[in-house]
């Protein structure tokens, strides 16, 4: 079969896609701006890096619960239903801290709760959300369709923040919030303009219990699979928590406040849009196993090198290394799973996924935030950094079938 043509936007002939693509490409921007937000927010209610990492991971803490047993519940139920729900859960909640801010109410356990709330909906939301691309292209498009995703993950990164910054500079943390909350209309009103055929209910074989036992042992035993999410893991909990810790880096380390976070931030973002672009153009010319080979050791080394920057400017071009290997990372890790799972496994399969990739982020969180704490922010960016790299070398030594993949 000839490959497909060179296109970044293939997966957009799809009408249920370009709704999803265009819907959560608004709602992102959101997102990143609350991000955003959170992070400033706690650094000013605590004046603690430590309480930066902590209410980060207790976003991500449901995740580590409730993405497996929400695995099993994807792959039985309509998928569609349940993202409009997680969705429009995620704006209430966004609202709700718009309110409390605004209404000069606002404490730290009112955020950490909140954070919690919109974890666990992100922990049914995430593997729902990833098996539910299939049904909208197919999967002659699905690794298109996933890179055009972590495109607009990243170009909202770029958006988001640079938005949020000035907002938070000039009328305050309670807009990022608020605009947030109007964002996830947008996504709400594309996935219910869509047109789907009748739900059929998949054949269940046994116990929810049985289920979940059939999908970890899908993983256990397919090398590939296990190495792909035992790598995504390390890098969720050694690799990404420099973006967590981007707040004290602005702060305390260069010195260039909100402002300057928000262009760091969007400095990631723009390596990431370019390297997502180059990957949904070109991911079915190249061998996205071999991609895995460098990501690894490029983030860890790109990371590593940004901590021990002393200098704005420089930074500035190391963050799109680190967005670019970072995204090319975690877009190839996910493209590859979905390419191997079978559809029936695809809800379970994805709920390791978002286990491994987000649920493993509040461990990531609690220990760069000790560190930073005791040893310094860049001294812990640069040991997980570090462990990335050693890491990547590991388990493709071990897996080395891996890297044959396409």
């Amino acid at each position: 079969m000839p490959a497909p043509p060179l296109s970044p936007f293939r997966a957009l002939r799809h009408r249920n896609f370009r709704l999803f693509f265009f819907g959560q490409g608004t709602s992102l921007v959101g997102t990143w701006m609350q991000n955003i937000a959170q992070g400033w927010l706690v650094l000013q209610l605590t004046n603690s890096a430590l309480w930066v990492g902590l209410v980060s991971a207790l976003t991500s803490l449901p995740i580590l619960v409730g993405s497996l047993p929400a695995g099993v519940f994807v792959d039985r139920v309509h998928k569609h239903r349940v993202v409009i729900l997680t969705q429009t859960l995620s704006a209430l909640q966004a609202a709700a801290l718009a309110t409390l801010i605004w209404s000069h109410r606002i404490a730290l356990w009112q955020v950490a709760v909140t954070a919690v709330f919109l974890g666990t909906v992100n922990a049914v939301d995430t593997p729902a959300r990833q098996a539910f691309i299939v049904e909208l292209v197919g999967k002659e498009d699905l690794g298109n369709a996933i890179a055009l995703n972590s495109s607009a993950f990243n170009a909202a990164r770029v958006v988001g923040p640079s938005v949020a910054g000035v907002l938070i500079s000039l009328v305050g943390l309670g807009w990022c919030y608020f605009l947030n909350a109007l964002s996830y209309l947008a996504v709400i009103w594309a996935l219910a303009e869509m047109r789907l055929p009748p739900f059929q209910p998949r054949p269940r074989a046994g116990s929810a219990w049985a289920e979940f036992r059939e999908g970890a042992g899908f993983v256990r035993r397919e090398r590939r699979v296990l190495a792909l999410v035992s790598l995504i893991g390390v890098i969720s909990i050694f690799g990404f928590p420099y973006l967590v810790l981007m707040p004290v880096f602005a702060r305390d380390v260069l010195h260039v406040g909100a402002a300057g976070l928000g262009f760091m931030m969007a400095a990631t973002g723009i390596g990431a849009v370019v390297a997502a672009l180059g990957l949904a153009g070109l991911g079915s010319h190249v061998r996205r196993g071999r991609l895995l080979l460098w990501t690894g050791p490029v983030f860890g080394l790109a990371i590593a090198l940004f901590a021990v920057n002393p200098w704005y400017p420089v930074a500035l071009l190391l963050l799109p290394v680190s967005g670019g290997a970072m995204i090319l990372n975690s877009a190839v890790t996910n493209t590859l799973l979905q390419a191997i799972v079978p559809d029936e496994l695809r809800g379970r399969v994805m709920g390791v996924y978002a286990f491994t990739f987000l649920g493993m982020a509040p461990f990531g969180a609690l220990q760069a935030g000790w560190l930073a704490e005791h040893l310094g922010a860049p001294v812990a960016v640069v040991l997980g950094g570090l462990v990335c790299v050693l890491a990547s070398h590991v388990i493709w030594r071990k897996v080395p079938e891996v890297p044959e993949l396409k």
